[in-house]
């Protein structure tokens, strides 16, 4: 029977959808299913066909959720790193082992210092002492300045208001946000005086000892007279400098749950720092301190969203980048072939990300000869397809005329000179004419294979280098003459390297195999075979490197024709 899970204590799951659109589901009870469709009972349906139906859970024990595993043919991964079952914290992504696919943001409830919801409960057992109407207005503050961090107000005018409100609240002087970076370094962020007035940020000297000890502790450091305060602090250069006599210095820190062997909460990253002073002792209260904490935390999570929000804005710009860069490359493949004739021809790119590091092509020389290539560039990625895109311009102007060997020799040269590109190639470039001769250069290329009268052997059988790698590298042109029907078959290395689930590879016996006794099958048709082939070695395995085919089939005109 599903376990209820407190309404209080009800985490939620932010949904990233694969067209990037969002939505929220709360885990109302556990387990809570998630997987393809509902007819199994998913509370999360998730519609991706290469999710499987019964594939993820999350539970609950004594607290604590985990996520598990059940079923799915990818593995479930948390934060990039495979797992069976995970104690979730907050903020912890979850997916599926696929590409542009779903992405789950877990986020808990748990509370580490007082709610405002609590503040409500202990601003009623102030004492008359304390005047109450003080002590209602500090929580009326309050208030109105974690509402303003959770509204659509421009961040950085949220956070102003609610340093103003922090000033107003402990009668300090002035107050600084500072925010962390990569380095941990801090700057500032906003940076208010007494009376709403900012601040400039080059006029501030803020306490770097209260603010080290804060972060070095991970706590609060709060002095109600500098006075009593222990020896670093009152002699700290900049506190005696502006005759400081209270400094309020509380690191902001990102919440972070427990692990499976871990019985506590981890610690989170420091984020920043809320820092106030005053030049006049300030009777911090009790109460005071509390607000002051979760106003803190508060401010931390708007921070670590606001950081999430712009990791997601550049996330997305990325992708339209990408998005551009595969269209232009696709663009530039070629996609249904002229009629040539004297050769059939078919082919197929499919690279393992958004865009990739293969390419072939295949286009007249305009002297009744053709040139044929498939080139593979060092790495994935959009590097790959930028130098990808520049051979594929530089080898196309060789239909003005250029000698080839001379054209990879110059590029060869260039690509070396400028080492700091980082890449290399390896190409098979050929030359065909109408009498079946064979003119190419294998610049550190896998061999093309020839389908002979059903018999695939390969038409290379010594190595060369690839290009932009040795600058000493010449590169000279080899020939071989094609027979009627014979069947050049050309392929970057995804294709030979192909991994199963035991990391075997497909390798050039298997896709010989493949071949062979296909003499006389079409080419769409055989081309669909060797990708099945591959497919059915591979049994659904994760593809880690662009697959490229080029099949090119010599068939001369009759005579008299």
């Amino acid at each position: 029977m599903p376990e209820a899970v407190p309404a209080r204590d009800t985490p939620t799951l932010y949904v990233l959808l694969p067209d990037r659109s969002r939505q929220s589901v709360r885990i109302s009870e556990t387990p809570f299913f998630m997987g393809r469709g509902g007819e199994t009972g998913n509370h999360l349906q998730l519609s991706d066909p290469r999710i499987s139906r019964q594939c993820a859970a999350i539970t609950s024990e004594m607290g604590q959720y985990f996520v598990e595993d059940r079923g799915h043919r990818g593995g479930i991964f948390v934060n990039g790193k495979k797992v069976d079952r995970y104690a979730l914290a907050d903020g912890d992504k979850v997916t599926f082992g696929i590409e542009n696919s779903y992405e789950i943001i877990f986020r808990a409830s748990s509370e580490t210092v007082p709610s405002i919801q609590s503040m409500l409960t202990r601003i009623g057992s102030i004492s008359s002492v304390e005047a109450p109407s003080s002590g209602l207005g500090r929580l009326n503050l309050l208030l109105e300045a974690t509402s303003l961090l959770h509204s659509d107000v421009p961040l950085d005018a949220a956070l102003s208001t609610m340093l103003d409100h922090a000033i107003a609240m402990t009668n300090a002087d002035r107050g600084i946000l500072l925010e962390g970076s990569g380095s941990g370094s801090l700057t500032v962020r906003a940076a208010r005086s007494s009376g709403g007035k900012a601040v400039p940020a080059n006029g501030l000297n803020p306490s770097q000892t209260a603010l080290n000890q804060a972060l070095e502790r991970r706590s609060a450091v709060i002095t109600e007279d500098l006075n009593q305060a222990d020896f670093a602090l009152q002699a700290a250069q900049s506190i005696v400098a502006q005759s400081l006599r209270a400094v309020v210095a509380i690191p902001l820190i990102a919440r972070v749950g427990p692990t499976k062997s871990e019985a506590g909460p981890r610690p989170g990253r420091i984020l920043g720092a809320l820092y106030l002073d005053s030049r006049r002792p300030t009777a911090f209260s009790k109460l005071d301190r509390q607000i002051l904490d979760a106003l803190a935390v508060e401010a931390a999570s708007i921070l670590d969203n606001a950081h999430l929000v712009e990791q997601e804005r550049q996330r997305q710009r990325l992708e339209q980048e990408i998005n551009i860069a595969r269209e232009i490359q696709q663009a530039l493949i070629p996609h249904g072939f002229r009629d040539f004739p004297y050769f059939a021809v078919t082919g197929i790119h499919t690279p393992c990300h958004a865009v990739g590091g293969d390419y072939f092509d295949v286009f007249p020389l305009g002297d009744d000869r053709t040139a044929i290539l498939v080139a593979d560039v060092s790495g994935k990625g959009i590097g790959a397809a930028l130098l990808t895109t520049m051979l594929q311009g530089a080898l196309s102007a060789m239909s003005l005329g250029t000698d080839p060997a001379r054209v990879l020799n110059h590029i060869n040269r260039f690509l070396c000179e400028h080492s700091e590109v980082g890449r290399y190639a390896t190409m098979f470039f050929g030359i065909l004419d109408p009498s079946g001769q064979l003119q190419f250069i294998n610049a550190g290329h896998p061999s093309p294979l020839i389908l002979r009268r059903g018999e695939v052997s390969e038409l290379i059988n010594e190595g060369s280098f690839p290009i932009g790698l040795i600058p000493e590298a010449e590169f000279v042109t080899k020939e071989a003459v094609l027979e009627p029907g014979d069947t050049l078959s050309l392929f970057s290395d995804g294709v030979t390297e192909a991994m199963d689930a035991n990391e075997q590879l497909f390798g050039v016996s298997r896709l010989m195999e493949a071949l062979s006794g296909q003499h006389h099958t079409p080419l769409d048709q055989l081309q669909k075979q060797v990708l099945a082939s591959i497919e059915n070695f591979t049994k659904g395995a994760d593809q880690t490197d662009d697959i490229t085919l080029l099949l090119v089939r010599y068939r001369p005109a009759e005579r008299g024709e």
